[in-house]
């Protein structure tokens, strides 16, 4: 299992590079099914560059972080991630490998343990999974208001370029209403769009806010805390450890000291017995004999 986590990354970022593997291979196979539809190859052709650059940067990242980088190019696969990271057709199908990889995550700790690992880290999962959505709704996004707007009366939506400016100005709720659609299946799919990318953006700026705001667990304990902590340890345990008392504790909740509870006894024992010698210096009534006058 430590071998297993030690080649792998995040449960999350494994799933999260498996999903776009998956997405890049159907690409791969609507690339030759659509030959001629050439706004269809546009939109895939962008799809490409930004799964190519996602790609590249895991090899390099995985390869920085691995354990061994030879074993990693030539024994996990590092030259099929380096080669499918490249922008050419030829070499997409190399993509499976990172399939590969996901298959093990699950097949060495389960649907449960996987799930548990996802909850643990929240706010990792919840970025990816944006990250992923994003992606998603780019993609299909385009394609849809495309299909939908392409060949419609009076249509400002008619390339590839411009379902892509308009999904991508309308998922980051810029609005910039240079690209709008004309039709009613149009204005719902983009009213679809509106409403994800208001998703997107609204938790992703919750994250970068508990990312940079919350404080470190470290910085909330108070200043006193560890040198406490530190005096307790030290103490002997029981009550009345090594003949000492472990100390008491004022009105306002501090504790004092055993030695400085004893070195206080001493004091006011010193105290009562100067304060005796001077009443008999002065003829006066002692503290006993003044309590029996009073009876």
């Amino acid at each position: 299992m430590a071998k297993v986590r030690s080649e792998l990354k995040s449960t999350g970022y494994e799933i999260f590079i498996g999903a776009l593997s998956v997405l890049s291979i159907v690409n791969l196979v609507l690339v030759y099914a659509f030959v001629k539809d050439e706004s269809l190859q546009t939109v895939l052709s962008v799809m490409n560059g930004l799964f190519s650059a996602i790609f590249l940067g895991d090899f390099i990242y995985r390869l920085a972080t691995a354990p061994s980088r030879g074993a990693y190019f030539f024994k996990q696969y590092g030259w099929a991630d380096l080669l499918a990271s490249l922008p050419f057709p030829q070499f997409k199908i190399l993509r499976v490998f990172r399939l590969i990889r996901v298959f093990r995550l699950l097949r060495e700790l389960g649907p449960r343990a996987i799930w548990r690992t996802l909850v643990r880290d929240r706010a990792g999962s919840a970025l990816l999974v944006l990250l992923l959505m994003g992606i998603l709704v780019l993609q299909f996004g385009s394609l849809t208001m495309l299909f939908l707007e392409q060949d419609a009366p009076d249509a400002n939506i008619t390339s590839a370029s411009d379902a892509i400016w308009f999904t991508i100005v309308t998922i980051s709720t810029v609005g910039y209403g240079d690209q709008y659609p004309v039709t009613s299946a149009g204005r719902i799919a983009g009213a679809v769009i509106i409403v994800v990318g208001v998703g997107i953006f609204g938790t992703f700026t919750g994250y970068l806010a508990n990312l940079f705001l919350t404080p470190r667990a470290e910085d909330t304990e108070e200043p006193g805390t560890a040198e406490a902590a530190t005096v307790a340890a030290a103490e002997p345990e029981g009550p009345h450890a090594s003949g000492e008392s472990r100390g008491t504790s004022d009105g306002e909740g501090v504790v004092v000291p055993a030695a400085t509870m004893d070195d206080l006894r001493a004091l006011l024992a010193e105290s009562e017995s100067k304060l005796t010698e001077m009443r008999l210096l002065l003829g006066g009534p002692t503290s006993g004999q003044d309590s029996a006058g009073g009876t």
